[in-house]
This record gives C-alpha cells, structure tokens and sequence, in this order.
C-alpha cells in the first residue's frame, strides 16, 4: 500500500511539473511573440521616421515639431523595450511602456475615429496600409490584452519564488 502511495505522490508530482513547465514555455512563447511585434514595428518606422511622422500628423492631435521628436524617438522606445522582453533584462519595465505605447495609441485611434479622420496607421508599415479600422483595433486590443496577461503572469512568478 505504502508503495502505491508513493508511486501516486511520484506522479502527481511529476504532472504538477509537467504542467509548470508548459506554462513557462507558453509564457515564454508570448514574450517572444510580443516582443517580436514591437521589434518588428519599431524597425519599419525606424527605417522611414518622416513617413512615421505624417502617420502621427494625421491624427491631428499634436504640433507638428512634437510628431517629428516621437518620430525619431517612438521607434527605437519599441524596439528597445520588445528586446528587454525577450531578453528578460529589464522585463517589467518594458512591459510597462508597452502597455502605456498601446494604450494611448488605441485611445488616439478610437478619438481620430470619433472626429471622423480616417488614418491608415503606419505601425507595421506597407504590411497594414490596407487593413480596416476594426481589423487594426482587434489586433491593438489582443496586444494590449497579452502584455496585461504578461505582466500578471510574471507578477505571480514572481510571488512564486
């Protein structure tokens, strides 16, 4: 009986790391994922900080030597931050401004909406030009949606340790 027993506590233990294991690599999958977004974004406007500058211009919300700084500036914030979330280096951090970029960027879109402008945004460069509103809402919505998930998730990590 006793060797039942422990051969049950073996295995309930070893499933307990099995499933820890899956969800750090599905954690880890996201980090990788989101981090590969803002790299991605930040790189096309990198490349082309005037076109990225009449992106910002034409939400209408800013002057326009404030648009060409956050030109030249956003980018590289992007970048810098979706590398810290890969690397791990800096982690929380990142995940904060990236959180902060998202969310005013969706508010941005959402008032341009509401004063009628209709702006293509120029967050991934030609790859996007043709997307609809709500096609580039959602996908600001999902990323909003897994940097929060990140951030709770590696608040319970850390809680963990």
């Amino acid at each position: 009986m006793a060797k039942v027993e422990e051969m049950t506590r073996s295995t309930v233990e070893s499933l307990k790391s099995l499933k820890s294991l899956s969800q750090q690599f599905f954690w880890r999958l996201m980090d990788l994922l989101v981090g590969g977004i803002f790299i991605y974004a930040g790189v096309i406007k990198a490349i082309d900080p005037l076109r990225f500058a009449i992106d910002i211009d034409n939400y209408k919300m800013l002057p326009w030597a404030i648009g060409v700084r956050l030109a030249f500036y956003l980018p590289w914030l992007e970048l810098l931050c979706g590398l810290a979330l890969i690397l791990r280096f800096f982690y929380c951090g990142g995940l904060l401004i990236l959180t902060a970029l998202t969310f005013s960027f969706i508010a941005a879109s959402i008032i341009a909406k509401v004063r009628g402008l209709d702006i293509t945004c120029g967050c991934f460069g030609h790859a996007s030009k043709n997307w609809s509103f709500t096609t580039h809402l959602a996908l600001d919505f999902a990323i909003l949606i897994a940097l929060i998930a990140l951030w709770v998730s590696s608040r319970a990590r850390q809680r963990e340790l």
